[in-house]
């Protein structure tokens, strides 16, 4: 069913469809009444039968511990002959491998800061474990979620994710940009606090990062 999801999303967005996998954090499973025990290794299991699947949209038989496929097929196709672009979440070496393995993209979240710097450890990882599997760490994108809050309130470090990217408009442009030197390729900004509406100060912010 995910799979299917996916190609439907890829045809309403002709192709720009990118589907984004992980083990769940957060108490994901308990709000959607899936079973919350043994998340990573209902994690992988999964990744045998969706990788596959998207790639020839025939998803092979499974028998694993906890998912049982029996071959089904995804009808209609999206626009993509290939396969839709996988970008999967890792922290750990076992899902931060899974990522090496399969994905397109890696991603990870800020957890103790949002600083380009408190990602390195996680990059210089994933370097080794691509190396390990004999893939070439340049060909796999890394995507991080970073906590931006302009001013210097930090309100956001109540939230338990630690230090956010603060500041002026033009020193919170400056620090996104130094992300690229710790190896990130995409930086996903999760602005503090969460508004319905952007404060004018959030309309520059974006609009500083837009032209950047």
């Amino acid at each position: 069913m995910i799979v299917r999801a996916a190609e439907a999303l890829d045809e309403i967005s002709g192709g720009r469809f990118v589907l984004g996998l992980g083990a769940g954090h957060g108490g994901g499973a308990e709000s959607f009444g899936y079973p919350a025990d043994k998340p990573i290794t209902r994690y992988l299991e999964a990744l045998e039968i969706i990788v596959p699947f998207c790639a020839v949209r025939r998803a092979r038989r499974s028998t694993a511990n906890f998912i049982m496929s029996r071959t089904p097929d995804v009808r209609p196709r999206g626009p993509r002959p290939g396969r839709i672009p996988l970008m999967m979440g890792g922290h750990s070496t076992r899902t931060m491998t899974a990522a090496a393995t399969h994905a397109d993209v890696w991603s990870a979240y800020a957890t103790s800061s949002s600083l380009p710097e408190a990602f390195a450890t996680m990059t210089e990882a994933l370097d080794r474990i691509c190396e390990s599997i004999g893939r070439d760490p340049t060909t796999i994108g890394r995507s991080v979620g970073a906590f931006v809050e302009p001013g210097d309130a930090k309100l956001a470090e109540a939230t338990g994710f630690g230090v956010a990217i603060t500041g002026s408009i033009d020193q919170i442009t400056e620090t996104i940009a130094r992300f690229s030197e710790v190896g990130v390729t995409r930086v996903e900004v999760i602005p503090w606090p969460p508004r319905s509406t952007l404060s004018s100060s959030w309309h520059r912010c974006f609009a500083a990062l837009a032209t950047d």
